[in-house]
């Protein structure tokens, strides 16, 4: 019932984006009228590269890959056996599995077969495999709540939000804005604490809710008292 509900909020709010999209577009279109009338010079700032978000990604994975190879060369170099575990990295949760006891030899194949896993150190020397995986650990997936902290965030809690059990903490609220536009019914399971069980249900929450987020600067023009 509650997805339900989400579900025609989204269809709403996505409604009106798209008209002031299209008011956008209407905007920009009678500004580059306007640009090419009066023959303006042509801002250097498009002859730029890359987005700088594109740009930085494959100096991101340059140095990821680098610190990898000098694990697994020490790990190498050092020889011996290692106590090796696996890190599953959940959207919300985490797991470690412990592998035993690896040869320098068995840690390279190990990498080798799973090249999406991360490999490290910790500070005893064991081994640590990282797997970052698109889902609610086993764990989240029967006990994962969304809800309102004491501070007006919208938080996920280990079971009920009235247990106060806070895995993670996203964004804080304009409760007010929240509680005049969404349904009653709504208003009223967020703080009762919304169940997700798959990473669809939660991805579908955090993307409703976040229509919802205060401002930076609402934050800063909040009086404080």
């Amino acid at each position: 019932m509650v997805f339900n509900l989400l579900k025609q909020l989204k269809k709403k709010i996505r409604l009106k984006r798209k008209r002031l999209i299209f008011g956008s577009y209407v905007l920009l279109a009678a500004a580059a009228y306007l640009l090419i009338a009066y023959e303006f010079p042509k801002p250097a700032y498009r002859e730029a590269g890359a987005p700088l978000g594109q740009a930085a990604a494959p100096e991101i994975d340059r140095v990821l890959k680098a610190q990898q190879e000098q694990t697994l060369r020490q790990i190498r170099s050092e020889g011996g056996q290692r106590l090796t575990y696996i890190q599953r990295s959940y959207v919300c949760g985490e797991e470690q599995q412990e592998l035993g006891l690896k040869s320098a030899e068995e840690i390279t194949a190990l990498n080798g077969e799973h090249p999406d896993w991360i490999v490290s150190l910790n500070s005893g020397g064991s081994v640590i495999f990282t797997q970052h995986i698109d889902d609610l650990s086993p764990k989240c997936k029967q006990s994962a709540y969304f809800g309102v902290d004491e501070s007006g965030n919208l938080s996920l809690f280990d079971g009920l939000p009235a247990n106060d059990k806070v895995i993670r903490t996203f964004f804080q609220l304009n409760i007010q804005y929240l509680e005049s536009t969404l349904p009653k019914e709504t208003v009223h399971q967020l703080h009762e604490g919304i169940r997700v069980s798959d990473v669809a249900e939660f991805n579908s929450v955090l993307s409703t809710f976040s229509d919802y987020a205060v401002q930076e600067s609402e934050k800063a023009m909040s009086p404080n008292y």
